[in-house]
């Protein structure tokens, strides 16, 4: 591994090179293109959340003037999906609608006027059924069934999951207290600043080409293969520049499969933009959780054993939520050594759009109930917050009780530095009545470590071409969702062949020019692709070092590679500039090519289920949070965040503040404002005009702390920084908004309405809460035991003596919460709804 002090780019502030396009207005998305004799297509959508499709005409919208195209659900009858297990969807439904926004038929016509109103004069007749809209109505729902396969044990259930780790009665045992809470996390979308667009060309040769705005264009490829037909060698999917993902755009989409049919049936190119408001119904954003923990801890508040029960709301479709239900229960033991650990969860189909995967895709959830109760427990024990996260943070080179394999791990600096900035021991419960600070850690994966469909393939693969007047050109099916990973990749290259980022040409998630990349999600661009990127410009630069070594009489060793030359270390003066040296190997090797490429190690525990969770590498977070409550309205404000990241070391410094920023900014409007929340079944909010969050002037100072640890299996050290920067900012607000006034909030968002109704509860002598009171009742699967890796040591066992906190407690400790029994009924003491 290199040292800072040898690099010249790697870990430096520079301009990104997909800058000056976009700022430019140069960059073209997939609505930006205009193809010859092209056609407009638009999706005919369901207006009932469930109901039996019993009839379609469309023989009236067929002969309308400007209609070149009508299919429905007949035409594209075979099922796909993003996971292996959960082929679910259909392009176009046949014989029943899941939710309002289903789409029944396509139309492609001159333009897209034409094309609404072919779609107006189609005929469909419904045979209404009964819809499934909650958590506890698919839980209790025993005549309606929304999907007609799942995992039991009622009908309504997609996934059942039970996993048992370590000796879950001993750590109870153990425990001087316990504590269970219930939280909800209410579900919210991406809101992307681009909808989703495609534009599609089957040519007279039999070849189909796609453009469109996607992050997974090799699962896109496949989904289209399987669904037309088509070998995939006669398809070829462009992934055109993505202006906002987060997730939103992972899944193969209705609108990409039908623009393609639409373009075979019309013998013409066809985009399909979708609207705003079909945005809102393609979805795949965060499901909405409840969750049950109940946590054992000694008295200097070391966690002897943790119950975790999540219950997802998935909507629909299948899409990624059986990886999602697995991620709420993956990660708790990565940032606190938990000695016995069970985890118990569900999802649900309801008739809403699907969920899917989001910023953090699972974790932040989890994280929220896990930091709230890490509070609790502090103050149940009379321990301040910091104290009780160090002495259960996870160690670096260690491994969790569920098999989980931690490398470079900077969670402990990452606390200590961010209290330190925020002076979070000055400010906590010590700042005047309605301000308070708060604080919570999280961590996350850089890049999973499993593909979503099984192989022995790369991850992420690599070419570079180096021409003999010097261009590099570089070859990646990544996709630029805005993270940045173009910059990323042009950095690694230059940075080994010693040229500027700006000086190497790249072309990106083209399946006819590019090696495979599994896509833009999980975190594992930078990680996975970029040491691809570092594999194969190793290989180019030995190339040139070979070929100059022998021009120059040098012993390869004694070269040094930088500022455009390669030259000798000992005798700077002799030395030939990069055109020279790329034509001295292309005469000793001929064409200069090389690959690289990255698959993870072999990862993950002896047990099913264990596929989600491993990743390479993980990254850590801590964040502290100031807010203002004003106890008169219930507004919450945040004057201040400070946040630290174990970035492992920044590829470019700009890049990485700026998605940590990001990161803060989705933080804040999830813990505030967003909801994706529905009324008889409706959409409550599609629009952005309605759907809140955050604007320029809600957005605090955020004071960027990267810590570095250097990750000995990460390109130059690097992790990931796109996602878990998001984690801890949610519960922190949480936590803060105790400090100032007192009161609980025990589900997001944190709006002024509950946080008046638990200022007015404290008022009557109540706790002050709002939030769940219980789960539903619930038959989890008996659950898989499972051993802790071998030469793992119940940390528990030594005592570690801890300053201040625990001496101070006498006599018996207050057990748990007045929640003796999780199956309680469910009141989420919600206000009541506007009208």
């Amino acid at each position: 591994m290199s040292s800072a002090g040898d690099l010249r780019i790697i870990g430096r502030p520079w301009s990104k090179v997909d800058g000056p396009a976009k700022t430019t207005g140069e960059t073209r998305y997939a609505d930006d293109l205009f193809l010859p004799r092209m056609l407009h297509g638009k999706l005919l959508r369901g207006h009932l959340p469930h109901a039996r499709i019993t009839r379609v005409d469309a023989s009236h919208a067929r002969t309308l003037p400007g209609v070149h195209a009508v299919i429905t659900g007949g035409d594209l009858p075979v099922k796909f999906g993003i996971m292996p297990s959960s082929q679910d969807e259909e392009a176009l439904c046949v014989d029943k609608v899941r939710y309002v926004g289903d789409p029944i038929a396509a139309v492609a016509a001159v333009d897209e006027e034409t094309a609404e109103r072919a779609c107006e004069a189609i005929e469909v007749e419904y045979e209404p059924l009964r819809a499934v809209m909650s958590i506890e109505d698919a839980l209790t729902e025993a005549d309606v069934r929304v999907q007609d396969y799942g995992d039991g044990p009622v009908p309504n259930v997609h996934k059942n999951i039970s996993l048992e780790f370590g000796d879950l009665t001993r750590g109870f045992a153990e425990a001087d207290h316990i504590r269970e809470d219930t939280f909800f996390f209410q579900g919210n979308t991406h809101l992307p600043m681009e909808q989703h667009s495609a534009v599609a060309q089957y040519e007279a040769n039999g070849r189909l080409t796609l453009w469109t705005s996607s992050q997974t264009p090799h699962y896109v490829h496949r989904a289209l293969a399987k669904v037309l037909g088509l070998p995939m060698s006669r398809i070829r999917v462009i992934a055109t520049p993505v202006g906002g993902g987060f997730g939103g755009k992972s899944d193969p989409f209705s609108h990409e499969i039908c623009a393609a049919k639409l373009a075979m049936v019309a013998g013409r190119p066809v985009k399909i933009t979708l609207t705003r408001e079909e945005v809102f119904y393609a979805h795949r954003g965060r499901h909405p959780v409840l969750m049950w923990i109940r946590t054992g801890v000694k008295r200097d508040g070391r966690i002897t054993a943790c119950h975790f029960k999540t219950f997802l709301d998935g909507g629909g479709y299948g899409s990624y939520g059986i990886a999602s239900t697995y991620y709420t229960g993956a990660l708790q033991t990565v940032t606190y050594a938990i000695p016995a650990y069970k985890f118990e969860g569900t999802r649900v189909w309801t008739n809403k759009p699907p969920c899917g995967p989001k910023r953090g895709h699972g974790t932040p959830q989890p994280r929220f109930g896990i930091e709230i109760q890490m509070d609790k427990l502090a103050e149940d024990l009379g321990l301040d917050p910091v104290t009780i996260r160090l002495v259960n943070a996870t160690q670096p080179y260690t491994k969790t009780v569920n098999h989980l394999r931690i490398t470079s791990n900077g969670l402990r600096e990452c606390i200590e530095r961010v209290v330190a900035a925020s002076g979070f021991h000055e400010k906590h419960r010590r700042l005047p009545p309605g301000r308070g600070v708060g604080l919570a850690v999280s961590t996350y994966l850089s890049g999973a470590g499993l593909p979503i469909y099984w192989n022995d393939m790369p991850h992420s693969e690599v070419q570079i071409r180096v021409d003999r007047g010097g261009g590099v050109m570089v070859y990646s099916g990544a996709i630029d969702i805005g993270q940045g990973s173009d910059s990323v990749l042009t950095g690694v290259v230059a940075e080994v062949l010693g040229l500027d980022p700006h000086e190497i040409s790249l072309v990106t998630a083209d399946t006819d020019l590019t090696p495979i990349d599994l896509g833009s999600y999980s975190s594992r661009v930078t990680f996975m692709a970029g040491n691809a990127a570092l594999q194969a410009s190793q290989k180019m630069r030995d190339l040139l070092v070979a070929a100059v070594s022998e021009h120059l009489e040098v012993e390869p060793d004694d070269l040094r590679v930088g500022d455009h030359r390669i030259q000798d270390g000992g005798d700077p003066a002799r030395g030939v500039a990069f055109p020279e040296a790329a034509a001295l190997a292309e005469a000793m090797f001929g064409t200069l090519t090389t690959v690289g490429s990255y698959r993870p190690p072999k990862l993950g525990g002896p047990f099913k289920g264990s596929g989600v969770g491993p990743s390479p590498a993980y990254s850590f977070s801590a964040a502290a949070v100031e807010v203002r409550v004003d106890e008169g309205t219930g507004d919450v404000a945040v004057e201040r965040v400070w946040i630290a990241h174990d970035i492992g070391r920044a590829i470019n410094e700009t890049l990485v503040v700026g998605q940590i920023e990001g990161s803060v900014y989705m933080a804040l409007g999830e813990a505030l404002m967003e909801e994706q929340i529905f009324r008889k079944g409706l959409h409550k909010i599609p629009s952005m005009l309605e759907y809140k969050n955050p604007t320029f002037l809600e957005m605090p100072p955020v004071e960027t702390i990267l810590i570095n640890t250097d990750d000995p299996e990460g390109p130059f050290g690097a992790k990931e920084a796109g996602q878990g920067p998001l984690l801890p900012v949610i519960p922190a607000v949480a936590n803060a908004v105790y400090d100032a006034v007192g009161v609980r909030i025990d589900e997001i968002p944190i709006s002024p309405d509950k946080v008046l109704a638990a200022l007015e509860r404290r008022r009557k002598g109540g706790e002050g809460r709002v939030g769940p009171k219980g789960v539903p009742p619930f038959r989890f699967r008996d659950p898989i035991k499972v051993e802790p890796p071998s030469g793992w040591e119940a940390p528990w066992r030594p005592p570690v003596p801890i300053a201040g906190g625990a001496g101070r407690f006498a006599g018996p400790l207050r057990t748990g919460t007045d929640i003796t029994d999780a199956r309680l009924p469910v009141d989420r003491e919600r206000p009541p709804e506007e009208p």
